[in-house]
């Protein structure tokens, strides 16, 4: 119950769903229990009044003493169903509380991970795969609301009858009655540890879910790969291999379920032929009425599934721990990337990097070494290397994705750490290597980082980004809906979306990370001039392996294996006849064999 005492916020906050699903519980119970004394009464009256009326045999009294019981009996008939009626109406009533309230709780916990999900910092899903993310936010909440649920309704119900019915029955007999006990307990034991089989094989099960969903998004996230690679075929044996074992792991768990619930039908039947045998000598040796047998056979069948539920819930309850030990596993993951003063101000766009180190965690890979440098407000500067340099390094930490192992970046001399990340990110404008497109709207997608954008504005951010004229072909044009991560669109088409989702923010700062190396030079360089005229008195980063990106900039820093080796204008780094120039006139005539 450690893991589950994260729920008790809830159940507080519910308070009333489960005080009053508490109340319905007792009086269904009481209900519940009822109909069997009044079985007893109606037979007691039969078996008592038998001779009687045998000995009017012949009489017209007879006839009338006949009319007589059967009144009785037809009496206690219609308030056996009255009394069933109105413990149905409390059923009802327990589970639009109990259940209402497991509900809302799966509600809350849903969000609470999800929310929690979002403010982690993307090491955090660079540790952990999104077949397990999805898992833990979707089936380990659901076997959590089966304890919060269905496990309190049963174990409330198993509680209180017992509580109720046991001094009834004991008032009755007690040899009777732990005679009609007795496969009881072995009955719970016995469902206890099939129900353990049965929570361990389900966990298989859960796991080969979470491998199979994990396959399946992959794949169908990756089709074109697949496709382009013509590797259906053993996708497809790969898929099978994945099925084959779920299917198998649920054969096992059916197989297991198999024994449930002959099991049951073994001790109750038990049960009742104690209950007859004991009640019968009871009977004859004139302690009991055949009334009493009756309603000890009734009450056997009332406990029956109280405590066969014991087993059950004792396993959903095992079940809901293990899937929130796995919630709290995620919950209790903080997020690195917090602010030391929550500082909220509109940003004017220096940024400064002094002495910066960073070092990934996973892989150990030292990124960035010792890098310094300054863009001034309205600047821009093109940050030039060849793959694994460290430039998109350089982006996360301007979006402050991560944060450097050592040294200092500062916006407007004020600590990046020291800004609250929302505000700060909702100022700059980021366009990642990895484009990312929502299955929505092509308009919806431009708006996406904003709560409104008119259409007007959208129009004109497709235009700086060279995509309006592309877009108006479209039989739906701004309407058109975009498959999967944008799958509708060609590689340079994405790009340039995303440029313009971006331009749509109207940012203090723009940052363009590698996104223009599915456009070609001329779509490029119409891109980078209409950036120059919107940036005009605004920072940005132009982060490029491509020397032709940074034409444009007014300042440029060239990185190698973590380092800046070379740092000035386009016309003074092409003078120097280094780095960046062999990098040009290799680039250059990379381009000349392709024409």
């Amino acid at each position: 119950m450690k893991e589950l005492s994260h729920l008790n916020k809830y159940f507080i906050k519910y308070k009333a769903y489960l005080l009053l699903g508490l109340l319905f519980v007792v009086l269904s119970t009481i209900f519940q229990i009822l109909p069997a004394q009044l079985v007893r009464f109606a037979l007691d009256l039969v078996a008592e009044n038998l001779i009687i009326y045998q000995s009017f045999d012949g009489l017209e009294i007879q006839d009338i003493f006949n009319d007589t019981i059967n009144e009785s009996i037809v009496f206690y008939g219609v308030l056996i169903l009255l009394i069933a009626l109105l413990r149905g109406l409390f059923l009802f009533l327990v589970r639009q509380t109990i259940i209402i309230m497991s509900r809302h709780i799966e509600f809350d916990l849903k969000n609470e991970v999800f929310n929690h999900y979002q403010s982690l910092s993307l090491s955090f899903y660079r540790r952990n795969n999104t077949g397990d993310l999805i898992a833990r936010i979707s089936e380990d909440v659901s076997k959590v609301r089966m304890y919060i649920g269905p496990a309190i309704m049963y174990g409330l119900n198993m509680i209180i009858l017992a509580l109720i019915l046991l001094p009834v029955m004991f008032s009755i007999s007690v040899k009777l009655t732990l005679y009609a006990l007795a496969p009881l307990p072995i009955l719970s034991i016995s469902i206890y540890f099939v129900n353990n089989i049965i929570n361990k094989r389900s966990e298989e099960i859960q796991e080969s879910i979470s491998d199979l969903s994990t396959f399946v998004q992959e794949a169908f996230s990756g089709i074109r790969v697949l496709k382009s690679f013509a590797r259906e075929a053993d996708s497809l044996e790969k898929f099978s291999a994945e099925s084959d074992h779920y299917k198998k792991k649920s054969l096992q768990l059916t197989q297991v379920n198999a024994m449930f619930f002959p099991l049951i039908m073994s001790f109750i039947g038990l049960s009742t032929i104690l209950t007859i045998y004991v009640g019968g000598t009871e009977v004859i040796n004139g302690n009991l009425s055949i009334g009493n047998i009756a309603e000890f056979i009734l009450y056997v069948n009332l406990l029956t599934w109280p405590v066969t539920a014991l087993g059950w819930v004792t396993s959903i309850i095992q079940r809901a721990a293990a899937s929130q030990k796995r919630i709290n596993e995620f919950l209790l993951t903080k997020n690195d990337i917090i602010s030391k003063e929550n500082i909220e101000k509109e940003i004017i766009g220096k940024v400064e990097f002094k002495d910066v180190n960073f070092t990934y965690e996973d892989s150990g890979i030292e990124a960035l070494k010792n890098i310094s440098f300054t863009v001034n407000p309205g600047e821009s500067i093109a940050i030039i290397g060849t793959t694994g340099s460290g430039k998109s390094t350089i982006a996360n930490l301007v979006s402050r994705m991560i944060d450097p192992v050592s040294g200092s970046i500062t916006v407007d001399g004020i600590g990046l750490r020291d800004y609250n990340p929302s505000g700060y990110r909702d100022q700059i404008g980021c366009v990642p290597q990895d484009v990312f497109l929502f299955s929505d709207t092509i308009s919806n997608n431009v708006a996406f980082g904003l709560n409104d954008l008119n259409e007007n504005k959208t129009i004109e951010a497709l235009k700086h980004a060279d995509l309006y004229e592309n877009i108006m072909e479209f039989p739906q044009q701004l309407k058109t809906v975009l498959g999967e991560r944008g799958i509708t669109l060609s590689g340079g088409q994405k790009q340039r979306l995303s440029i313009a989702r971006a331009l749509s923010k109207e940012p203090k700062l723009l940052i363009l990370d590698d996104c223009l190396s599915a456009v070609d030079t001329k779509t490029e360089h119409n891109i980078l001039n209409s950036l120059k005229m919107i940036m005009k008195d605004k920072t940005s980063m132009i982060i490029s392996h491509r020397v032709s990106s940074a034409k444009l900039a007014d300042k440029i820093i060239v990185l190698d294996d973590g380092y800046i080796i070379e740092n000035g204008t386009y016309d003074h780094l092409m003078s120097l006849n280094g780095p960046f120039r062999k990098l040009y006139e290799k680039q250059l005539i990379s381009n000349e064999i392709e024409e």
